[in-house]
């Protein structure tokens, strides 16, 4: 869904907003925020659904990982953010460099090994850097 789009101005915009305002009104703090995280969810898989279950998997992964953070005096915090940082940095990676080092290893080889073809995640930069500040500030 485009900013420009008639479906984002004429409905998911007011009825996101009138949603928001009216349980704002009611003091409804909980569900207000339960409110924009629902529709950004919507927002964010109208264009392909299937990359919802990315983001939720990459959100509940550094979740886990950020309560093993807060909870964890021992040696092994450092380890549990390293491991936040690199699967971060790993699903980044694969989604935006797979398709490149596949390429040059089929040309350097002179074989085709696998037809990769990866769209693109909305925002897949901005929410992983999000996730590994997250990351950080825990560990920190």
């Amino acid at each position: 869904m485009l900013f420009n789009s008639p479906i984002f101005i004429f409905l998911f915009l007011p009825l996101t907003l009138g949603g928001f305002y009216w349980l704002a009104r009611r003091g409804a703090d909980d569900l207000t925020l339960g409110w924009l995280v629902l529709a950004s969810l919507l927002f964010y898989g109208y264009w392909n659904p299937v990359y919802l279950l990315l983001i939720l998997g990459s959100v509940a992964a550094n979740f886990f990982i950020g309560t093993r953070l807060y909870s964890d005096e021992t040696p092994a915090r450092r380890a549990w953010m390293w491991l936040g940082v690199g699967l971060n940095l790993g699903l980044l990676g694969y989604f935006k460099y797979a398709g490149f080092f596949v390429a040059n290893l089929e040309y350097l080889l002179g074989a085709e090994i696998a037809k990769v073809d990866i769209v693109l995640p909305l925002a897949i930069s901005f929410f992983t850097f999000q996730q590994i500040a997250y990351i950080a500030d825990v560990y920190q």
